[in-house]
This record gives structure tokens, C-alpha cells and sequence, in this order.
């Protein structure tokens, strides 16, 4: 397996770490018995772990909302890495309750809100990132924590709001709250083209930064125009005889072009990486620093990842739209590892 074919193989193990014990959405605490009138909707769900066939779109008890949370009728969903990750079984020891909603990233209307929400009411149009602990976004309706959740950028519709919030809370995160990416500095973005590396590269930009990106060649004039100073095509350059003393390195590849990103960084520099713990030997060699995240939900700052993109200076990719019903296809799609931006679900 490659370096590129294995993207984000290696965050299994981190982000089993964090969801051992996890709960995804079953749609309401249980399942509606024959000639019942609790309220449903349509919904994908897994009732076991395996390939992308175990993918049902089916009927689902309807959820509520709870104290503190808000029930969002769903337009569109992102599909992310992990969603197919979770589907296959790679987190079998999460103990997980069949049947499983997936999906983590919605865009939606408010359709009721529970006691004590105080941001939002009926009618909104919001976007949320939720925790892996909860999912639910292969659906018509979820119950979102009121911190999760965000108003939706006004200048985009909801199948591009919702490519947005996992992988751009992803790449903020990384950059700016846990590298402290500035102004002057320069980065080298790995996987510029892909959900979260496209983000990254317009973040960067907008915090004038100096944006270095390794993708494939057909993906370079698209990098480019988003912001990025400089490509490198990984299947035929070797980035560190192209790069040297760059302040910030974002690793969405993990193994061997981590190996290699300690040999571009100046001392002092940092390494993030969303799919495998950077070295510690190699990184007190390097004088350099460094550390694996796994993206958090937080509504206040998805609300300043909005305002940019309201403001022109981020604007998500979606690559491909898909029907929820044919969720399947849109898992075989992410999980061949070479999507240009997001691929969207569209619920509504």
C-alpha cells in the first residue's frame, strides 16, 4: 500500500482511542414495533459492519430534541474518511448499537428546539460538525447540542455548507489552535486538494501565510487558484529536495511523507498531523514540534469559518453531489482516496 493509497488509514487508531464506547444516532431510543404511530423518517443506516452494501436506506424513528439541543430538518450531508472507516469495522471496539446512523457533518433547518437552546430558533439555517460520538447526518432529521451548531454561511447553499464543517474545523484546528500558524510564515500543506487540505490552503492564505501544497499535477492549476504559492507533484518530485525551513507542516498522509516533513521544517518549527503521532525522538532530533489532533466540534468557531467564507476568502470544493439514497456510491467514491474537495449527500 502506498503512502497516498493508505490516506488516513493511520488516524484508525487514534480515533478509536476517542470513540471506544461511542454511541452513533439510531434515530430515538428505539426501534418503532408494528401498527406504531411514533413518527419516522428516511434514513441510511448500518445494521452490521462490512462493505459498502450494508449501507440501508430505510424508514428510522424520528428523533427529538432534548434539553440543550436543537432538531434540525437535514438538506445535505458531508461524507467524510471516517464515516467509511467506521461503516467497514475498523472500530469495531467502539461497541457501537446496531442499527447505526453515520455522518457527521449536516447542513439544515431548524425544525424545533429544545428547553434551555438560547442561539437559535425555528426556521434558521445552520451547519454543525457533530461528535463522533453521536452522528446521525444520514438522515432527514437529527438532534444537534446547541454548541455544535452554527449559522449557515448566507452566500452558499446547503450542499456546499455542509462540506464544510468537519474538514474546515479540521484545518483550523490544526493550524491555528494547535500549530499557531501566523502571518509571514509559510506552511506545506500535504493532500492540498483533498476535503481537509483545501481548506488548509485557503485558511493559510487568508492569515498571509506563504501556502505550500503537494497534490497530483492535475490538481495544481485548482490549487492555485484557491491560493497556494507553490505545488509540488508528489508522484514524480521528492518535496524535500523542492522545500526547506518552512514553520508549519499540516500531514494528512501520515508514514513515509511524515518521515520526510521533519527534514523541511526550521528549529522551532511545528509538525501537525491529523493521522499518526509525529515521532519524539525525531522531533526533539529536529528541535522541532509536534502532535496528532482529532477535530472537535464547536460552534463558535465554525461561525468564523462562515464569516470567511461569506467573506469570499473560503470557498468550499464539492466534487460530487449524491442522492442519500445511494450513500454506497458515495463511500466507494471517498473511500478511492483521490477526491478534490468533498462529496455530498443531498437529504432534501
Amino acid at each position: 500500500m502506498t503512502a497516498r493509497s493508505a490516506r488516513g488509514h493511520g488516524v484508525a487508531a487514534t480515533v478509536l482511542t476517542v470513540v471506544t464506547g461511542i454511541a452513533l444516532a439510531r434515530g430515538a431510543d428505539s426501534e418503532p414495533t408494528a401498527g406504531s404511530s411514533a413518527p419516522t423518517m428516511k434514513a441510511v443506516r448500518i445494521h452490521e459492519f462490512g462493505k459498502p452494501g450494508v449501507l440501508v436506506y430505510e424508514d428510522a424513528p424520528r428523533p427529538q430534541a432534548g434539553p440543550g439541543e436543537v432538531l434540525v430538518s437535514i438538506h445535505a450531508a458531508g461524507v467524510n474518511p471516517v464515516d467509511w472507516k467506521i461503516r467497514s469495522g475498523m472500530f469495531r471496539g467502539m461497541n457501537a448499537p446496531m442499527p447505526m446512523i453515520l455522518g457527521f457533518d449536516i447542513s439544515g433547518v431548524v425544525e424545533s428546539v429544545g428547553a434551555d437552546v438560547q442561539q437559535f430558533r425555528q426556521g434558521d439555517e445552520v451547519f454543525a460538525y457533530m461528535s463522533l460520538r453521536r452522528g446521525g447526518g444520514y438522515a432527514e432529521f437529527v438532534a444537534v447540542p446547541e454548541g455544535e451548531l452554527a449559522i449557515k454561511p448566507k452566500s452558499i447553499d446547503h450542499v456546499h455548507a455542509a462540506g464544510v464543517p468537519l474538514a474546515g474545523l479540521t484545518a483550523w484546528q490544526a493550524l491555528f489552535d494547535t500549530a499557531g500558524l501566523k502571518e509571514g510564515q509559510t506552511v506545506l500543506i500535504h493532500g492540498g486538494a483533498g476535503g481537509v487540505g483545501h481548506f488548509a490552503v485557503q485558511m493559510a492564505r487568508a492569515r498571509g501565510a506563504k501556502v505550500i501544497a503537494t497534490a497530483s499535477a492535475p490538481n495544481h492549476e485548482f490549487l492555485k487558484s484557491i491560493g497556494a504559492d507553490q505545488c509540488i507533484d508528489y508522484r514524480t518530485q521528492k518535496f524535500e529536495e523542492h522545500v526547506k525551513d518552512v514553520d508549519v507542516v499540516l500531514d494528512t498522509i501520515g508514514g513515509d511523507t511524515q518521515a520526510r516533513s521533519f527534514q523541511v521544517l526550521k528549529p522551532g518549527g511545528y509538525l501537525v498531523s491529523i493521522v499518526q503521532p509525529p515521532d519524539p525522538e525525531l522531533l526533539a532530533q529536529h528541535e522541532i514540534k509536534g502532535r496528532v489532533i482529532l477535530v472537535q466540534p464547536n460552534g463558535k468557531q465554525l461561525a468564523e469559518i462562515a464569516a470567511l467564507v461569506d467573506q469570499g476568502k473560503v470557498k468550499p470544493h464539492v466534487s460530487e453531489t449524491v442522492p442519500l439514497r445511494d450513500a454506497a456510491h458515495a463511500h466507494i467514491q471517498s473511500q478511492g482516496g483521490h477526491t478534490r474537495g468533498k462529496i455530498v449527500l443531498k437529504v432534501r
